[in-house]
Formats: C-alpha cells, sequence, structure tokens
C-alpha cells in the first residue's frame, strides 16, 4: 500500500501523471489489512477494551462473565459472516466490475466474509481456552504487557 501511494505521488507531482487505478487499489488492500487484522488482534489479545467492571468480579463470575462475552462475539461475527456472504453472493450475480480495475466487484469484497470466518475460528478457540480454564478473560492485559516489554527493554542506565 505504501509503495503504490508512494509511486503515485511521485507520478502525480513529478511526471504530472496519474494511475487510475492507484486509490482503489489501496483501498481494497487496506480493507484486507482490517478484516484480517481483526482476527489476528483477537489471536494475540491485541484488542483494548474496558475491563474495570470485571476486575472487580471474582475470579469464578470473571471467567462466566468471559464465556457469555465470547459467545456473544461468536454470535456477532457469526452475524456479520453471513451477512457479508448474501452481500457478496448479491455482487457475484449482477456481476459489476470495480470502478477502476477490470475485476468483479465481488473479488475484493470477498475480503469481508474470509476475514469473518477467521473471527469465528479465534473467538471459538478463545471460548475454548475459557472453557477449559487455559484463559480467564476475553482481552489481553495491556498492563502485563506493558510490564513485560519495559523488562525487555534496556533499562534507562544501559540506554544512555
Amino acid at each position: 500500500m505504501t509503495l503504490i501511494t508512494f509511486a503515485q505521488v511521485i507520478a502525480r507531482y513529478v511526471f504530472n501523471y496519474s494511475f487510475v487505478w492507484a486509490l482503489e487499489l489501496t483501498t481494497f488492500l487496506f480493507g484486507g489489512l482490517i478484516f484480517f487484522g481483526i482476527s489476528y488482534g483477537v489471536r494475540v489479545g491485541a484488542h483494548i477494551g474496558v475491563d474495570v467492571v470485571v476486575r472487580l468480579l471474582s475470579e469464578r463470575v470473571a471467567r462466566r462473565v468471559a464465556l457469555v462475552a465470547a459467545v456473544l462475539c461468536l454470535v456477532y461475527a457469526g452475524i456479520v459472516f453471513v451477512g457479508s456472504w448474501i452481500y457478496v453472493g448479491k455482487m457475484y450475480d449482477i456481476g459489476i466490475l470495480a470502478q477502476d480495475m477490470p475485476i468483479p466487484q465481488w473479488v475484493p469484497k470477498l475480503v469481508v466474509p474470509l476475514g469473518f470466518a477467521m473471527l469465528l475460528v479465534r473467538f471459538a478457540e478463545v471460548l475454548w481456552r475459557i472453557a477449559s480454564g487455559r484463559q480467564s478473560s476475553l482481552l489481553g492485559d495491556e498492563v502485563q504487557d506493558a510490564l513485560k516489554h519495559r523488562a525487555d527493554g534496556p533499562d534507562e542506565e544501559t540506554a544512555r
């Protein structure tokens, strides 16, 4: 995406030429980055959330809340997966091309149901880990991650 955008800027301002397809391709690539990144964020526990109230609960109750949250996330991802699959199917049936590229619109939009299918798998993994007791919450622990990165990096004395 960066290279395409950089080439577009150079072509436009240096050579007074523009790649017609550059913005559309960058938009499609960014969409892919987002929809694949959502499931990756669940995999590594990188999504942020407000868990102030959950931290006040006992561990047993917090685990049950995490189970309910994981089930709700599965339901949400399932609804969006089904809706996006229907949408892509309609785009396939209609057969229109992308505006600036000679490809059918359903091809780049296929990233939405694929991304949410991966998200379904990731939330199912999280649900399984919570139910089996290997994980206690749906969210990652930002404080613990920050302390880990602080411990991994050079301390202030050696950095100087």
